[in-house]
């Protein structure tokens, strides 16, 4: 067991007008399997960095073990995996490759596989394994699941648990839970460690959110009880000082002391409130709400979107489906799922008439509205106004629904290379929510979107009476808005 502490910890990018940490104190045992939650641009990964000490701060982190972070980089993805392997953990034995890759549920050829070859569940498994392997080091995971199908996610979670500790950030509720018995949480004002795992440190969460609502709904009657008595302290006052001059000497002298004695006392005992209500105020800070979103697609002229009669996709050469038969229905949301190569993107990409190679027969207008949000968000950069004035966005409407999702308006100011990439795949479903469109096709919009924003599309789309074909691993997700699934 080791602990690492942080003691009064600042730290800001240089490009930033607030802190992201402001004295914070946080104290680790590196046995812990830790999931560190909270919003996008909270400071998550920001956090890990300082651990690993790659940025500036003032305060002290104060630890004796050494840290190593997924994901890393590989400086030869030509190279063959076994060799890559041996160099990333020369103290290894081939016998204790093959061990970590049957916890992880990889066929031993992917050895003798070129890096580059390998999927990207295949790689974050690799690169997993290496890092385990590696000891006496405390691993910094960062959002590890992107890569993997529902399958492969509930593979990780076990080889995870089986292991002795690490800090993960992931926002996959169903992944947290299966591998993780403490969970740090970056809130609003605050930070806060709590023993279990998703589930139980959400039902806490949601028991103090309700609590501070109370007190909140305490406050404002205070604050309005407190404005009236002092309105009626005034109006007092003021008759007290235009009637002094109708009464003699010793009357006038008395009443004014005493008006002004009462007046002390009422003007201390406000700013004792005032100091209250400011306390009390920043602790009511930490609610973490959401605003409802609202999507109005088109009406469509009939009852079937599309149809796919015995349709094979085609990939390099090589068929990469079964063929596949089923209609897209106006109100049906479809959840596409299967496991990592099996043709998802590929089929959303068709569907978006996009040129895809396939066998079969596909029945859709061509007339149709679609509103796309893709898989990979890295391309964006440059700024928001450049961004809506390209895609004819209504900038008020965008920028309303960007505040929804939690968009500071200094946000707005930045360049978007700098967003967090969960700020950038936000841009991109905050796009789609601006769009009239027949069909909806939304490629796992979830991938570094945090826990609350989740919870707010997932209520968006249970009340959706549009169309929608999306691929999404998330298990909470897909079960909360998907009406039918189609296994590919």
């Amino acid at each position: 067991m080791s602990m690492i502490k942080i003691e009064h910890l600042s730290f800001a990018y240089p490009y930033s007008f607030e802190n992201v940490f402001d004295d914070l104190n946080l104290i680790l045992d590196t046995d812990w399997k830790t999931g560190l939650i909270g919003r996008n641009g909270k400071g998550k990964t920001t956090l890990l960095k300082l651990l690993l000490e790659e940025y500036y701060y003032s305060g002290k982190i104060i630890k004796n073990v050494k840290c190593a972070y997924f994901p890393y980089p590989i400086n030869d993805e030509a190279s063959n995996t076994l060799m890559l392997l041996q160099s990333l953990c020369p103290h290894c034995e081939e016998w204790e490759f093959r061990r970590e890759l049957a916890a992880l549920k990889l066929s031993e050829e992917v050895l003798e596989r070129s890096f580059d070859t390998l999927s990207g569940g295949e790689k974050t498994k690799i690169q997993l394994a290496a890092l385990f392997l590696n000891e006496h080091y405390f691993l910094l995971i960062d959002e590890p699941t992107n890569h993997l199908d529902s399958e492969g996610r509930v593979v990780l979670a076990a080889y995870l648990r089986s292991k002795k500790g690490f800090l993960l950030v992931s926002h996959d509720r169903h992944f947290l839970d299966l591998c993780i018995d403490r969970v740090i949480s970056l809130n609003r004002n605050n930070m806060t460690i709590t023993s279990g795992n998703f589930s139980s440190w959400w039902n806490e969460f949601q028991m103090q959110q309700e609590y501070e609502a109370s007190k909140s709904a305490q406050l404002k009657k205070e604050i309005k009880q407190l404005k009236q008595s002092a309105q009626k302290t005034a109006v007092w006052a003021d008759r007290i000082e235009a009637t002094k001059f109708q009464n003699g000497p010793v009357d006038r002298g008395f009443i004014g002391h005493k008006a002004a004695k009462m007046m002390k006392r009422s003007k201390a005992a406000a700013a004792r409130q005032q100091r209250s209500v400011e306390q009390k105020e920043a602790l009511l800070q930490n609610q973490e709400e959401t605003q409802a979103l609202k999507l109005k697609p088109l009406a469509y002229h009939a009852k079937t979107i599309a149809a796919l009669h015995e349709v094979v996709l085609q990939y390099d050469d090589r068929f990469i489906t079964s063929p596949l038969s089923f209609t897209i229905e106006q109100g049906d949301r479809i959840i596409l799922n299967g496991k990592n190569g099996s043709g998802k993107s590929t089929l959303l990409k068709l569907l978006n008439k996009e040129a895809v190679s396939y066998h079969g027969e596909l029945l859709m207008n061509q007339s149709l509205k679609i509103s796309y949000v893709p898989q990979d968000c890295s391309f964006l950069s440059g700024s928001l106004s450049a961004f809506i004035h390209l895609h004819h966005m209504d900038e008020s409407l965008f920028k309303a629904i960007l505040r929804k999702l939690d968009f500071s308006r200094q946000q707005f100011e930045q360049d978007m290379s700098r967003y967090s990439d969960g700020q950038k795949k936000k841009v991109l479903i905050a796009k789609s929510l601006c769009e009239q469109a027949h069909l909806y096709l939304w490629d796992e919009p979830l991938n570094y979107i945090d826990i609350y924003t989740r919870m707010q599309l997932e209520e968006l789309l249970k009340s959706f009476n549009g169309t929608m074909v999306l691929v999404e691993h998330d298990q909470y997700f897909q079960k909360a808005v998907g009406t039918k699934v189609i296994q590919l």
